[in-house]
């Protein structure tokens, strides 16, 4: 499949940060929210890791990335990077 049909096909996209790289093409992607608190309207902040597929290994920890909800690839992997925003600054 080409990157431009993946970027065509349904699925909920959400952009976050990569946390961890280390495991070949797995990413693990932290999503921050901030949403108004239903009763009393203080804003909190949610966060959720993701595990996504990254078939041409690009990303690395630090960088902004787009992911999209797929078909499970393994017992955790139901996300795939479907483009790096930002880079992380290198050191």
């Amino acid at each position: 499949m080409s990157e431009k049909e993946d970027k065509l096909r349904g699925g909920r996209a959400v952009e976050g940060r990569v946390v961890s790289s280390k495991n070949g093409q797995m990413r693990v992607v932290v999503v921050e929210q901030r949403l108004a608190h239903a009763l009393y309207g203080r804003s909190i902040n949610r966060k959720a890791k993701f595990v996504a597929h990254d078939e041409l290994n690009k990303s690395n920890a630090g960088d902004l990335v787009r992911i999209r909800e797929c078909r499970p690839m393994s017992r955790t992997k139901r996300w795939r990077v479907i483009e790096i925003i930002e880079k992380a600054p290198s050191d």
